[in-house]
């Protein structure tokens, strides 16, 4: 009993992470969850929200962006219209990728809708990626509301790698709060 209690509260300790709300004013307030430590960097100007987590360790290798922009025109109201952008975006990784074309993804999001393109560097295939380059890399777009549109990058040394699943975890975990309009 003492061992499953120590685990459970080993648990919890390794597994706090930390929220980032971003402020959206009339139209409300996302907030993103992460586990880890990661550091954020906020660009809230002209129209645009740009924030972006790298680890706080050397020793990991990932990072992940999101920028909130406001479309005056909803372009992306159909899931099918947004999987066809995400695509369409992707197609500049996809020519120096494994993959070789972009695949869109459904992202399982409790807020809007979303697809990414998952890419791997060839050029890095097999190799140790060097710090600020990614072997694999995610790209995307949530559709929060007609108004709110996440673009998504992520990247990190592999699909499975414990940071990588934690930005992963981040946008899927994301939580919208809608405002009073505009």
């Amino acid at each position: 009993m003492l061992k499953l209690i120590t685990l459970f509260v080993f648990s919890v300790l390794t597994l706090q992470g930390q929220e980032h709300v971003m402020d959206l004013g009339t139209r409300g307030k996302l907030t993103l969850y992460l586990l880890g430590d990661w550091k954020a960097t906020v660009i809230n100007m002209a129209g645009q929200y740009e924030v972006t987590f790298t680890p706080r360790s050397d020793a990991v290798n990932a990072s992940g962006s999101f920028k909130i922009s406001f479309p005056e025109v909803d372009r992306l109201d159909t899931k099918a219209r947004l999987k066809q952008r995400v695509e369409v975006d992707g197609a500049h990784f996809a020519s120096q990728s494994v993959e070789g074309k972009a695949y869109a993804q459904e992202f399982s999001v409790g807020t809007g809708y979303g697809y990414f393109c998952n890419f791997t560097d060839a050029a890095l295939r097999g190799k140790r990626a060097p710090p600020g380059e990614f072997k694999v890399v995610s790209a995307g777009k949530v559709r929060v509301t007609p108004e709110i549109v996440v673009d998504i990058f992520l990247g990190a040394d592999a699909f499975r790698d414990a940071a990588y699943q934690q930005l992963l975890g981040a946008i899927e975990g994301m939580v919208f709060v809608p405002g009073r309009g505009r």
